[in-house]
């Protein structure tokens, strides 16, 4: 959910986008960003992108076996669109007609994605994992179909 929408309980077209954005971000690293876990830091999912993207290393992102499957350009692209899709403010968001454009077009210029919302670390106390048994890998496959130029 969109930080508007859990903080005011707002919610805008922007609230989708960011959604989507979590989604984006949850197929390229084949993680979910509900009960994701680092053993570096205490960061959700969204968290862990932004740094990973901050020092340049947004691929490690990406699933280390899955990694020889995907382009490059493409799976960084996916994290820079994602990540542009969550950002802390819905002003900043993109809309999703915009997403679509830059996911389908590899030339255009995207712009720097900005902070995520809920960008804080969780508590070090993990005791609340024992209650919750969950898988925090999926597999995820992903089809885009786009209309043929006229």
């Amino acid at each position: 959910m969109s930080p508007e929408y859990v903080i005011d309980g707002k919610f805008s077209v922007k609230s989708d986008v960011f959604s989507f954005g979590v989604l984006l971000l949850e197929i390229v690293s084949s993680k979910r960003n509900r009960g994701f876990q680092h053993p570096d830091h205490h960061h959700t999912l969204l968290g862990h992108a932004w740094l990973l993207w901050s020092e340049g290393r947004a691929m490690e992102l990406t699933d280390e076996f899955e990694r020889a499957s995907f382009v490059v350009s493409q799976a960084e692209r996916c994290i820079q669109v994602g990540l542009l899709c969550v950002q802390k403010f819905p002003e900043d968001r993109p809309t999703m007609s915009s997403v679509v454009f830059m996911l389908a077009n590899e030339g255009a210029t995207l712009p720097l994605p900005k902070e995520p919302g809920f960008f804080i670390e969780r508590s070090s106390d993990t005791s609340y994992a024992y209650f919750v048994k969950e898988e925090s890998k999926t597999c995820n496959v992903v089809t885009v179909t786009l209309p043929e130029g006229r």
